[in-house]
C-alpha cells in the first residue's frame, strides 16, 4: 500500500510539472510582421514592453497591459477560416477583435514606422514562432487614410500581394512584393496569415511612411 501511495504522488507531481508546460505551448502564438515590423513585433523587440519610447507604444500599453506585448505573436482568431472580413469589426482590426490587444486600434500618429518607396520592390519578411502553410495577403491604406481614425475595412485598398506557402528561411517568411504605386506619407500595411491546415488566422498592422 506504501509503494501505491509513494507511486500516486510521483504521478501527481509529473503531472503539476507537465501540465503548464503543456497549456503555455498551447498559448503561444505563431508570428507578426518583421519587416516592415509590426506594431506588437515593435513594441516587443525594437522597445521595450516595460520602458517603451514611442508614444504608440507607451498608449498600447496603457490601454492593454504589457502580456499583450510579450505575446506579440498572437493575435489570432482561432476559427477565422477565410472569414476575417466578416468576423472582425471595423475599428478593431489591428487587435482582430480581441479585449486582450486593444491597444493595437488606438489612432494615432506617433505608431514607430518604416520608411517605404511606394512601387518598389521589397521582400516582406513575417517572423515566424511556429510555421504554418497558408496565405499571406497584403493589404495597403487608400489614399487619404487618415490615421486619427480607427482603421476599417473600407480603409484598405484591394490587396496588394497573396501568397501561398512562401520559403520560410531561419524562422522568417520571404514574401517578395511589389508595393502599391501612387502612395505618399503615413499609411498602414494590414497583414491577414490564413492557415490552410486549420482555420486560424493571425493579422498584424505595420505602419509605413512612404
Amino acid at each position: 500500500m506504501e509503494a501505491r501511495k509513494l507511486g500516486l504522488v510521483a504521478l501527481l507531481s509529473s503531472l503539476a510539472v507537465a501540465l503548464p508546460l503543456l497549456v503555455t505551448g498551447v498559448a503561444q502564438g505563431h508570428g507578426s510582421a518583421q519587416g516592415p515590423f509590426s506594431r506588437t513585433y515593435n513594441c516587443r523587440w525594437n522597445e521595450n514592453p516595460e520602458a517603451p519610447t514611442s508614444g504608440g507604444c507607451k498608449a498600447a500599453i496603457a490601454a492593454g497591459g504589457t502580456q499583450a506585448m510579450y505575446d506579440w505573436h498572437e493575435v489570432n482568431i482561432a476559427n477565422a477560416a477565410g472569414n476575417s472580413r466578416s468576423i472582425i469589426p471595423d475599428g478593431k482590426l489591428c487587435s482582430a477583435g480581441r479585449d486582450k490587444y486593444k491597444g493595437l486600434d488606438l489612432p494615432r500618429t506617433d505608431w514607430a514606422t518604416t520608411k517605404l518607396t511606394s512601387g518598389a520592390n521589397i521582400t516582406f519578411t513575417l517572423k515566424a514562432t511556429a510555421p504554418h502553410k497558408g496565405s499571406f495577403e497584403l493589404f495597403n491604406t487608400r489614399n487619404g487614410y487618415d490615421p486619427l481614425s480607427p482603421l476599417k475595412w473600407g480603409d484598405l485598398d484591394a490587396s496588394f500581394a497573396k501568397v501561398t506557402d512562401p520559403p520560410l528561411v531561419n524562422g522568417v517568411y520571404q514574401i517578395n512584393v511589389k508595393l502599391p504605386a501612387g502612395k505618399s506619407g503615413r499609411h498602414l500595411i494590414y497583414v491577414v496569415w490564413q492557415r490552410s491546415d486549420s482555420p486560424e488566422a493571425f493579422y498584424s498592422c505595420s505602419d509605413v511612411v512612404y
